[in-house]
């Protein structure tokens, strides 16, 4: 529908590692060749571009598509004539790397961009890739979008479809996050050998990864090793990878050239050293790379021993290890988001947000940009002010992190039903042990001010004494039947239609502080269940 639509195309889909990305891009080219157009496939590594190459010629070879390649792979003289066949037309496809970015790249008519694991790109280079030609439709794969390009479809500049249905028999990842450990390693890996697989080591410093295989080859002698890295000789690398994938070579330790969409189904275990050094989307993107049959799968993600890990590289890793589920890309994108920031939407900044206005001060100010834009009608904010001579807070004592009682806070804060207010303190007591009062008081009175914006009541106060519960000028409540409303709490609650209508319940103090506290919200909790039963 969006490739026949008059507007232009800008689909962010995304999909976990072998859910399909690859076979939606291989019928979007199809259709637009179909359609007498160009398709350019733009993708991050030349190991890639050569597997994505051999799958579209594949597929396409009973069809008249002319296919060509742009990367380190293609000879000079192979690119010349790739290069020729894109301006005259008579190259449909073109599968490349930055390649294709280059100045001499010119098309004859380009109709459809296809741009494959979009976190690896920088915002210039998809600026740039903008550039090539206005009216193109462009549909951006990825299985882990980076905090700003999730961010855009979340708010609504880009549409975004999520695969979720998993192939049939595939099964989630075994994930362990630990310190260095050798005998581990040698373990895992006479383990995945003794049932007939491979194994991926990664290691991501070109420098010293040839005593880091090695040091393996001491560790495991009966194991045919090798290394691969980007900086190595083109027909080098070539051979390397064409040695592994036909099972000359059990294991392959290689720089995060592998990330990036290889799909051999032997390989099911992994080995990440220092892991805590990459970030999140990465790790989950190698962890892809194993797991891609119906064998069951290992990941060890490993960090230096007696190292201290940052707090950032901590959430990162405690994120991988419980986003095991299959499917689980788009939750890791989501707490990426959480834990670096949106980045902004018009500058270049991948991540990191508005500093002057502050993260939710900034989506809220986008979010009303985008609904004006697209001519939506505002939705009405509702408020209802809560204040309560209660102590409720969250006590020093009970989260020591700063950042994380923010975090709380703000989760309490947004509080909407007694189901959200419930999983609240189910996760409180699981991460913190039992509540203490303060802290349950503060989510009492996030569910009161909760319920209060539901039944359009603009303000409720609690003093010793006296609860007060000002209606909205505009709520919609039943006036004829509020006799029966102030018989139930009959003598203590009165309507006062002086100046601003309110409901007055008064109650009587022991002068014990905790004793009046626990009267003032229960008797509250009370009178706006009665307000929901017989006023709405």
């Amino acid at each position: 529908k969006d490739m026949e639509s008059p507007k232009i195309m800008d689909r962010l889909i995304c999909g976990d590692v072998g859910y399909g990305k690859t076979e939606i891009a291989i019928r979007a080219a199809f259709k637009a060749v179909q359609g007498g157009m160009q398709v350019a496939v733009l993708v991050p590594t030349t190991i890639l571009a050569q597997q994505h190459y051999n799958t579209f010629t594949a597929r396409m070879r009973n069809y008249p598509v002319n296919i060509g390649e742009l990367s380190r792979f293609a000879s000079a003289a192979e690119q010349r004539k790739t290069i020729k066949g894109l301006a005259d037309g008579t190259i449909d496809i073109v599968i490349g790397t930055h390649r294709l970015l280059s100045k001499d790249v010119k098309f004859k008519k380009l109709g459809l961009l296809v741009i494959d694991e979009e976190q690896r790109f920088g915002v210039s280079h998809k600026e740039q890739i903008k550039e090539m030609k206005r009216d193109v439709d462009v549909i951006t794969l990825t299985a882990t979008p980076i905090p700003r390009t999730l961010h855009m479809s979340l708010v609504g500049i880009r549409d975004m479809s999520i695969l979720e249905e998993a192939p049939g028999e595939r099964q989630p990842i075994q994930t362990y996050v630990m310190e260095y450990n050798e005998e581990m390693i040698r373990e895992a890996v006479s383990r995945e050998l003794a049932r007939g697989g491979q194994v991926y080591y990664v290691h991501n410093r070109v420098n010293d990864i040839d005593r880091v295989t090695a040091n393996l080859r001491e560790l495991v002698p009966e194991a045919r090793i090798a290394f691969a890295h980007g900086q190595m000789d083109k027909r080098d690398l070539e051979t390397i990878m064409y040695r592994f994938i036909s099972r000359e070579i059990d294991v392959l330790v290689s720089t995060t050239i592998i990330e990036t969409g290889l799909d051999i189904s032997n390989v099911n275990t992994m080995i990440v050293d220092e892991a805590d050094k990459m970030g999140l989307a990465q790790l989950y993107q190698l962890r892809g790379r194993v797991g891609r049959s119906s064998r069951t799968a290992y990941a060890f993600l490993m960090y230096r021993r007696n190292g201290m890990l940052k707090e950032d590289a901590e959430k990162r890793l405690a994120a991988i290890r419980e986003f095991t589920d299959l499917g689980s890309g788009y939750r890791i994108a989501m707490r990426d988001l959480e834990i670096r920031g949106a980045g902004s939407v018009l500058g270049r900044a991948q991540h990191g947000h508005m500093a002057q206005v502050g993260y939710d001060l900034y989506c809220k100010m986008l979010n009303e940009a985008v609904r004006k834009a697209k001519g939506d009608p505002a939705p009405e904010e509702k408020n209802c002010t809560v204040k309560f001579e209660a102590d409720a807070f969250i006590p020093e004592s009970y989260i020591v992190n700063e950042t994380q009682k923010l975090d709380i806070y703000k989760k309490i804060s947004e509080i909407t039903s007694l189901e959200e207010c419930e999983d609240m303190k189910d996760e409180l007591r699981d991460r913190f042990g039992d509540i203490p009062a303060p802290l349950s008081n503060l989510l009492r009175i996030a569910l009161i001010r909760a319920v209060g914006r539901s039944l359009d009541l603009a303000e409720i106060t609690g003093t010793f004494g006296l609860i007060r519960i000002v209606p909205d000028a505009h709520a919609a409540l039943r006036v004829e039947r509020l006799p029966e409303f102030l018989k139930r709490f009959r003598p203590d609650l009165k309507f006062i239609a002086k100046g601003t209508p309110s409901f007055e319940y008064t109650f009587k103090t022991s002068g014990v502080t905790e004793k009046d506290e626990e009267t003032m919200l229960t008797d509250t909790e009370e009178l706006l269940a009665a307000i929901s039963e017989i006023l709405r």
